[in-house]
């Protein structure tokens, strides 16, 4: 009977090494800070081609003797103003949370969002008792642009608060990248939103 060879210690397979690993798979394209933006300028478009008309028409208005806003109506300072400054705090502490998931500090980054997440809340808050004291009829010019223009930010403001919940949630599953490009879309979006506010409070709160 035959004997079995018996495999020599070069035959044996080679042991597989760190440079025998696959690559890394490439990063995705920045889909979501892309889109993002797109989005952000498309709402910001309407928002602001609805102030230009509502400045055309009070202008208008104003040149031919009429009042603009109607008698008893109430617009407010201190709300809009208390809506804006809590709105820059939360654009500072959402560039925080990006940064440091960034450099990988998730401590940090976890407190950064649950703060500009409290700072949105509070300002949407705000928002929503402005309305509730603006005393102006829609079925005035003059009421139904505000009333518009005051609504389509809100919800744009729920949106950026919505969006912001959910890439806070992926953040701490630990679903982020290299570039954490979830929450840094959402940074952009929310600091769209600040910067478009800001041009409201001064145009319809400052100057009436």
């Amino acid at each position: 009977m035959a004997v079995p060879a018996v495999p020599h210690v070069s035959d044996a397979a080679p042991v597989p090494t760190v440079a025998d690993a696959p690559p890394p798979a490439p990063l995705r394209p920045r889909v979501a800070i892309v889109g993002t933006v797109f989005a952000s300028a498309a709402v910001s478009m309407v928002i602001l081609s609805l102030l230009g008309i509502y400045l055309a028409r009070r202008a208008d208005v104003i040149n031919s003797g009429g009042v603009w806003i109607p008698r008893g109506a109430n617009i407010p300072l201190p709300q809009p103003t208390m809506v804006l400054i809590t709105l820059v705090i939360s654009g500072f502490t959402i560039l925080w949370a990006a940064h440091a998931l960034r450099i990988d500090d998730r401590s940090n980054a976890y407190v950064a969002l649950g703060i500009t997440l409290l700072l949105g809340f509070a300002a949407f808050n705000q928002a929503t008792y402005l309305v509730s004291r603006l005393n102006i009829a829609a079925a005035t010019e003059s009421g139904l642009l505000i009333l518009t223009i005051s609504g389509l930010w809100l919800a744009w403001l729920l949106t950026a608060l919505v969006y912001l919940t959910l890439m806070a949630f992926r953040a701490l599953g630990g679903q982020y990248r290299r570039i954490p490009d979830g929450i840094e879309a959402a940074a952009f979006y929310w600091i769209s939103n600040t910067a478009v506010w800001s041009v409201l409070w001064i145009a319809i709160y400052i100057i009436k």
